[in-house]
């Protein structure tokens, strides 16, 4: 990351990280040593706390509790909308069947998705990811959920607005086939792919998504970008 900082490249983290507030993931990952602060980072809870402001939606929460501090400005009373993020144990049968109640008590049910991932990794392995819980709601309520986050178009078009750059001129890296590789190229960027993180050698035969190309790991990426300069 020093290096394409010092090469004067624009550097923006698209993350779909909603069980922290924005200000933990920096602190988690300047422990690690990058060089990161929370300017650089365009997250699902930020970016949805616009559109609740902006539509007027009073949401119920279906979060991680260590993301609740991002929504403290909404009101929350009466609810007309549901939330949902990647709640981890928080995503109980009674959590999930109140979020169930409050969509289906209303006559046009308003769902918003911190993003709709199958599943991530973790070190101690693969973990059920939001979109798995999302699907649910959509099936029981019969509504489509609007998704806040990668894939979503206005996610990364948010990001490069933000950084002030045209997707032509932009290269998303990313270790999710359809996420990141796929949120991308819709967009217009270019994409490579890492294999590392929740890669999966299967990745490579999607039917759909096709990176531009594959790198082993995010300092061979920077190297391709730096030498194309």
């Amino acid at each position: 990351l020093n290096r394409i900082k010092a090469s004067g490249l624009k550097l923006r983290f698209c993350t779909n990280e909603t069980q922290a507030t924005r200000e933990k993931f920096v602190k988690k990952l300047q422990g690690m040593g990058f060089d990161i602060s929370v300017a650089e980072v365009t997250a699902p809870a930020p970016a949805a706390c616009r559109i609740l402001k902006e539509r007027s939606l009073r949401p119920h929460l279906l979060v991680h509790n260590d993301l609740v501090p991002e929504f403290a400005e909404i009101d929350k009373a009466n609810p007309n909308c549901v939330v949902i993020g990647d709640a981890a144990e928080n995503f109980t049968y009674a959590n999930l069947n109140e979020a169930f109640r409050v969509l289906i008590g209303m006559e046009k049910p308003v769902l918003i998705s911190l993003g709709r991932g199958r599943y991530y990794k973790e070190t101690d392995g693969l973990k059920l990811d939001v979109g798995a819980y999302m699907k649910a709601l959509e099936y029981a309520c019969d509504v489509q959920a609007e998704v806040v986050g990668k894939p979503a178009k206005t996610f990364f078009e948010s990001a490069l607005a933000e950084m002030g750059v045209p997707p032509q001129q932009a290269i998303m890296i990313g270790d999710d086939i359809v996420n990141d590789v796929g949120g991308a190229q819709q967009c217009g960027m270019r994409a490579l792919q890492v294999r590392t993180g929740k890669y999966r050698p299967c990745d490579e035969n999607h039917p759909h998504v096709k990176p531009d190309a594959y790198v082993n790991n995010l300092a061979e990426a920077v190297d391709i970008i730096l030498q194309q300069l």
